[in-house]
């Protein structure tokens, strides 16, 4: 997947309403996110969403004189375009960097980044048994 703009705090919350539900309008949106504190305008709903669009993240169908947005990418998708713009800007392109790090700070446990390294020889171990019975 093409990396695509990133997504500010209001946009991260809005796609996570849209992954959630799999198809919003700026109404549902602007329900979901307002809180008493702070209340969403149907304006501010409705050009997130545009922008999002605009960003490739959604897409709408007009239902009577509804926009009605679906997501266009998977919310996994995004998080590793994320991960892989952290490990550019911080960690000079290596996961191996990052994986460290986040051991040595126990983000991830040793025991964890072992049972991880283990199930990535399994999968690539079935993979090559399918790309050999091809």
């Amino acid at each position: 997947m093409k990396s695509k703009s990133s997504l500010s705090p209001l946009e991260s919350r809005v796609m996570n309403v849209v992954w959630e539900r799999s198809q919003v309008t700026a109404d549902d949106v602007r329900l979901a996110l307002s809180t008493k504190s702070q209340p969403m305008k149907d304006s501010t709903a409705r050009t997130i969403l545009r922008r999002l669009e605009e960003k490739g993240y959604v897409t709408h169908e007009v239902e009577g004189r509804t926009y009605v947005y679906s997501p266009s990418v998977d919310s996994h998708n995004v998080a590793t375009d994320a991960v892989r713009g952290i490990i550019d800007r911080f960690c000079s392109g290596s996961v191996e960097d990052l994986l460290v790090g986040m051991v040595n700070d126990d983000v991830l446990s040793a025991d964890k980044l072992q049972e991880l390294a283990q199930r990535i020889a399994k999968a690539e171990q079935r993979k090559r048994k399918r790309g050999e019975q091809s």
